[in-house]
Formats: C-alpha cells, structure tokens, sequence
C-alpha cells in the first residue's frame, strides 16, 4: 500500500509538472497569434476587423476562442457571429458570418437602413435599393420598434417567398400585431399577427394567381381559408 501510494504521489507530481511546462509552453512568443486572416465578409474591410478584433496584439493561440473574437467585433452591425480556426503554431483563420438584409427601414432622423429577420438595423442602405419597407403604424416611443413591437414586420420579411416577395413594396405593423402587404400593383393583403405565414403565403400566391384583382383591392387572408375582399372605394 505504501508503494502505491508513493507511486500515485510520483505520478501525480510527474503529471502536475507536465501541466505546468506545457502550459508554459503554449504562451510563449513561438505559440502567439503571428498571422490572421479573415474570411466570408462583405461589408467592413479586412483591416478593421483586424485592428478590431485583438488579434494584432498576439495573444496566445491556446487562450483563443470564438466568443473573444466574437466580443472584440461586437462593433460591426453586419457580424452575426465568426468561428475561430488555429493553424498551430501562430496562425488563425475567422470565418465571419454576416447577417442578411431582408427589408429596409427609416430611422427616427430618417436614415435608411438595412434591416435582417430579427428585425435588427444592419447599416446605412441606400434610397435605391430593393427590398421591402418595413413601417411600424402609431409608434407610441421613438426607439427602433422592429426588435420589439413592430418585429412582426421583420418576421414577415424574413420568410416571404420569392414567387411574390419582388412584389412586396411596403411591410407595416401595428401596436396590435397585424401585419399587412403593399404590393406595387397596387394591391393590398392583410395577414393579421405573423402566425401561419405558410398557409397565408400560399393563399396570397394563389389570388395573385388565379383570381381578377383591380387597383385598390384589400384581401384579408388572416384565415387562409377565408379570404375577404374589399373593393377599392372611390370618393
């Protein structure tokens, strides 16, 4: 018993020590981050991600992670996330996963925005661009609304299907959560809280499709399978 004991002792100390010099190892210069290169961005440049993230101060290769680099870009609007890849002995490669803009929207100083499906701004977006108009209807604050009252129209955004969302001219949203289409026909379909999006999708394809609409037209496709048209009035 003796003897097993002095050997569980040696091995322990034998193994702490190991630790230890390797460890000690891994954080000399020779195992710090030399070189960097970024990768899977679009919209920021590969040398400001690079002074942003850290890496230009060499930190150890073992003591890097994805969230390190991941807080260092919190900055940059357009990073959802980045996955860290080590080349031991010193060099790293990040892959940088953007967000995808969906629709646009104003800011309250009337800047235009990109805006992805969590209804998140992504940055400045030119007066051209392509894409639907999120509006949220009687803001009752001034903050941004469409990552919280108005997220519904950035749901709604971020799943249109293509054989109908070039139509899509404007997404607005309520203070009760009712979501409705502008189309640039002009038509108009109201699709209630942005539940069941599959079946009112595929109802408002199939009215685009198939039915005789004039300009001005209402379609309230809330239940799907109860579609309410509303002529256009005229004064």
């Amino acid at each position: 018993m003796r003897r097993l004991t002095k050997w569980l002792l040696v091995v322990g100390l034998v193994v702490t020590g190991l630790t230890f010099a390797t460890q000690w190892t891994l954080r000399q210069s020779f195992f710090r981050v030399q070189h960097a290169t970024f990768v899977g961005f679009h919209h920021e440049s590969a040398a400001a991600l690079l002074a942003a993230s850290g890496l230009m101060n060499h930190p150890s290769m073992i003591n890097l992670s994805d969230a390190t680099i991941e807080r260092n870009l919190a900055s940059f609007t357009w990073i959802d996330s980045v996955k860290v890849t080590k080349h031991w002995p010193n060099s790293v490669v990040v892959t940088v996963h953007e967000g995808v803009a969906v629709a646009v929207a104003f800011t309250i100083k009337h800047v235009l925005e990109f805006v992805d499906e969590t209804g998140r701004a992504l940055g400045v977006a030119p007066l051209t661009t392509n894409l639907p108009t999120l509006h949220y209807l009687h803001p009752t604050t001034s903050a941004w609304p469409f990552t919280t009252a108005g997220r519904g129209a950035a749901d709604v955004a971020g799943q249109l299907p293509r054989a109908f969302s070039p139509q899509v001219s404007m997404i607005t949203d309520d203070a009760h959560g009712i979501v409705t289409l502008k189309m640039t026909t002009p038509l108009t379909f109201i699709l209630g809280p942005a539940t069941n999006l599959h079946a009112k999708f595929v109802a408002i394809a199939s009215v685009i499709a198939h039915s005789t609409l004039v300009p001005g037209d209402v379609v309230d496709v809330t239940v799907p399978d109860e579609l309410a048209v509303t002529p256009p009035t005229h004064s």
